[in-house]
């Protein structure tokens, strides 16, 4: 445990664009928080990174850097197929880890890490930043409480572009290496909220396809989502809507709460509406938050800081951190075959807990393969 007093020494991993979103929050918690150190397998990358953020080291080989810096934390910001390999580097030196989404590749490879936390710590914590805004918290705590009745009707939609482009950066749009299209890359911010505030999911129904961009992933899938409380959640990932939007709707017995946004949120970007038998309520008499903290990596980094200090595991951490993962994994099973999937169907001899493309990742991929497979 931190002591107090002193700032968390803190060191990335990854000197790509999303790092700089990252050193942007621990400047912002500097009085918590100093960055000593940066690795990248690229020596000039990360070189360019210490320089423009006045870091003091510069490594090129994670290991090297963990045997020469006295570490609390690590930030993980490397592609998603290397997050397994750092994370259990850094746990098993005893530094705590926040670890860019998506958390992992597969299930599998997170319960796998999860064998090298210990109680106390060190804990890894993964991005989903859309948790920590002052309105998500309150809607929380308003269905924790039952303050706008039963939860019923949800939707959860995440409708954003990217071009060709985007895709010529060879570890996106596949399966290998960033996992999953964009249910694992985009829509996981969305989903994750939603997952967050409603709580346990119990079946989801599926549908994917690869309707205009040349990835091996899906650029589009939809679900039905029914949760333990009841609700029934339609759900849309797509990279192929050139009018971008973020759109969450919560239905209950008292009133219609709304997120439209884009990558992030405060205050003006929700709506509270009283259902009909309450018209006469205004958005305070609803519950709508008066404090306004927007959505952020910075929001996200003071929960870990606190947690770090205080020895306990952090939120969007352990099974929390996993829940979404999981539906993810089970999204992807049942647009594949058709069925409906549940919580209890992702077991280790299942091979989409393995893989979110399940049997297709181990599938012979030429007449070769196939020949040699059977021999």
């Amino acid at each position: 445990m931190t002591h107090a007093h002193h700032p968390v020494r803190v060191a990335v991993v990854g000197a790509g664009k999303i790092a700089d979103a990252h050193l942007k929050a621990l400047r912002a918690r500097e009085d918590q928080a100093t960055v000593v150190a940066v690795v990248d397998l690229d020596a000039d990358r990360a070189a360019a990174f210490a320089s423009r953020w006045n870091v003091p080291a510069a490594y090129e080989d994670l290991a090297e850097m963990l045997a020469a810096e006295r570490l609390d934390l690590v930030v993980v910001c490397t592609p998603p197929a290397a997050h397994h390999d750092a994370v259990v580097a850094c746990l098993d030196a005893g530094v705590w880890v926040w670890c860019e989404k998506p958390p992992t590749v597969s299930v599998a490879e997170y319960d796998a890490i999860a064998a090298h936390e210990r109680d106390g710590g060190p804990y890894v914590s993964y991005v989903f930043q859309h948790r920590f805004g002052s309105a998500a918290r309150a809607l929380r705590e308003q269905i924790r409480t039952g303050a706008l009745g039963t939860p019923l009707v949800g939707v959860c939609h995440t409708l954003w572009y990217r071009d060709d482009a985007y895709y010529d950066v060879p570890w996106r749009g596949t399966w290998e290496s960033e996992g999953g299209g964009p249910a694992m890359g985009h829509g996981i911010h969305q989903m994750d909220l939603m997952l967050s505030l409603l709580g346990d999911w119990t079946e989801v129904r599926a549908a994917a396809g690869t309707l205009a961009r040349d990835v091996d992933t899906e650029d589009v899938s939809m679900a039905i989502v029914r949760f333990a409380s009841g609700a029934m959640v339609s759900m849309i990932n797509s990279v192929l809507s050139p009018r971008e939007t973020s759109y969450l709707r919560f239905d209950f017995t008292e009133a219609t709460v709304e997120l439209s946004h884009l990558y992030g949120y405060d205050n003006s970007h929700w709506t509270w509406t009283p259902a009909p038998h309450r018209a006469d309520d205004g958005p305070s008499a609803l519950g709508a938050p008066t404090d306004d903290l927007a959505s952020s990596h910075t929001a996200q980094l003071g929960n870990l800081l606190a947690a770090l200090r205080e020895g306990r595991r952090p939120e969007a951490s352990g099974e929390d951190g996993r829940r979404t993962l999981a539906f993810i994994a089970a999204l992807y099973e049942s647009a594949a075959t058709g069925r409906p999937v549940t919580p209890a169907d992702l077991t280790p001899d299942n091979p989409y807990y393995h893989a979110m493309n399940g049997p297709a990742a181990t599938a012979p991929s030429s007449d070769a393969d196939k020949e040699h497979a059977s021999a």
